[in-house]
């Protein structure tokens, strides 16, 4: 099977939202009056974001599931993405299994495949995404202020668990097990969130190296600080039975270490003005995820993690960074 047979018989299909779409030099999208464009580009490399033999649809619905993520972040409606792929050959049985999960994955979104480029190489998957968001209501990180609180949607920590379990560093129940790896596998972008969340929050990003990490750009670019709540945050890990129970045999700091600076969330954190804590709930239920106050945004520069007693860590907790530690 040639390059353009696979391009026609995987990833062809009919558009939508685009002007043009697969199969020329250049595919054509036109925004609604009054909306500016969120461009996002996130890329997959096997051995680096996942295992060899991960299943092909479980990795087609994450490459497009962690873009997705991006244009939550930004209280964004997905419209289309471009796919770039490097496959070491054309193997139709893999290639059909990833094709079926991505396009799930985008029809669920009603996001639209619409170009990209294929080539033989080193598995590598790059996904650049295109959503649209009203002028002046995007959801950005520099926008919180002092005295608001700081949320967490959903859970935070599975798919880091997950990650220790599968490299052999601790053992997990079965059931555990394929709990948190569906949520390293197949993440579910808070899209509906973000965007419920426009004009509510002040600040807003996608979990995907660690909270802490990541919480740490929105107090960058606010020029803020913040405390947070590491008795809190524990509490958002689905696995918290197996650490409290009397007999569990997992490292007491892990959990810490899973929910604090554990990636591969994809869970949204923002922070909103105390007023707006009704608000913020509502949105939550309309999304139709749940989100928890982890902690508060302050004036003095820097993140500081404390306990339920109010006294702070004295472990430090890095996030994940390619090219060294947050």
């Amino acid at each position: 099977m040639g390059e353009f047979d696979l391009i026609r018989r995987f990833f062809q299909r009919p558009v939508h939202h685009a002007a043009l779409g697969v199969g020329d030099d250049c595919a054509l999208l036109a925004p609604r009056p009054g909306m500016q464009l969120a461009i996002s580009s996130d890329m997959l490399v096997e051995g680096r974001h996942f295992f060899a033999d991960v299943d092909p649809a479980a990795l087609g619905h994450k490459a497009l599931a962690v873009n997705l993520s991006d244009l939550a972040a930004c209280g964004a409606r997905p419209l289309a993405f471009t796919l770039a792929l490097a496959l070491p050959r054309a193997d139709e049985a893999w290639v059909g299994g990833f094709a079926q999960g991505l396009l799930a994955l985008a029809d669920a979104h009603g996001c639209e495949l619409i170009g990209g480029d294929t080539t033989q190489g080193p598995l590598n998957i790059c996904i650049t995404v295109f959503g649209e968001v009203p002028a002046g209501q995007a959801l950005l990180r520099s926008g919180a202020r002092p005295g608001d609180d700081i949320y967490a949607s959903g859970t935070l920590g599975d798919a880091r668990l997950a990650l220790e379990a599968m490299l052999g560093h601790v053992a997990l129940p079965l059931e555990a097990l394929q709990a948190a790896r569906r949520r390293l596998e197949r993440p579910t972008p808070r899209v509906a969130l973000g965007l419920a969340l426009r004009g509510i929050a002040s600040s807003a990003l996608d979990v995907s190296d660690g909270l802490t990490g990541d919480l740490g750009h929105i107090l960058r670019a606010s020029g803020v600080g913040a405390t947070l709540d590491a008795q809190a945050t524990s509490q958002l890990i689905a696995a918290r039975a197996l650490f409290t129970s009397p007999d569990s045999s997992l490292p007491p700091d892990l959990l810490h270490q899973c929910t604090l600076a554990g990636g591969d969330d994809y869970e949204l954190a923002f922070t909103a003005p105390a007023s707006r804590r009704e608000a913020v709930q509502e949105a939550a239920r309309r999304a139709g995820v749940p989100v928890t106050r982890i902690g508060t945004v302050e004036g003095t520069p820097g993140l500081r993690v404390v306990d339920g007693n109010g006294q702070p860590l004295a472990a430090r907790y890095a996030s994940f960074d390619h090219f060294g530690s947050i």
